[in-house]
């Protein structure tokens, strides 16, 4: 029978062609969460349905040492029935990640898929907010980060010459 596992000169150089992983996460966490039902109980006992306000951003910074970025995705949550606040919900939901793509990518990787990988978690954080606060489950719907980066930088690009990012 033959050994299937490689060894010695061949299986390090096999170890030393695999790629790293584009996007480590070290660790996620709660920044900030905040809930407020200002007109309870009467808001809990509404009929009607809200009108719900959705306002997403998107931040990241880097540490001194160049080496782990932080992502922070803010969701400001506000449900209005009729002039009445029914409830808000804040969040703000973070993570520290190293990165190995070249500086090119590094913005665009920050901005856009490290939230979306985030982004599973924030709907669930939401939903449960919402629901432990007298409301039915609010299930926010995908969002488009890379919209959300192209709109949020278009203002910065616009200067720029065709070809600098």
């Amino acid at each position: 029978m033959a050994d299937e596992n490689t060894t010695g000169a061949e299986g390090a150089a096999d170890q030393q062609q695999q790629p790293a992983n584009p996007i480590t996460i070290h660790t996620q966490y709660i920044k900030d969460l905040s809930f407020e039902n200002p007109n309870a109980p009467e808001s809990v006992a509404l009929q009607q349905q809200p009108k719900i306000n959705i306002d997403v951003d998107v931040e990241a910074r880097t540490t001194q040492d160049q080496k782990l970025h932080e992502v922070t995705i803010k969701i400001n949550v506000k449900a209005d029935v009729g002039d009445k606040v029914a409830f808000i919900a804040e969040l703000q939901y973070g993570c520290v990640v190293t990165l190995n793509v070249s500086d090119e990518h590094r913005l665009p990787v920050l901005m856009i898929e490290v939230p979306r990988l985030l982004f599973p978690y924030v709907r669930k954080i939401v939903s449960d907010l919402t629901a432990d606060g007298g409301f039915p489950p609010l299930m926010m719907q995908q969002i488009d980060f890379a919209d959300l980066f192209r709109k949020k930088f278009a203002k910065k690009m616009e200067g720029q010459p065709a070809g600098n990012a």
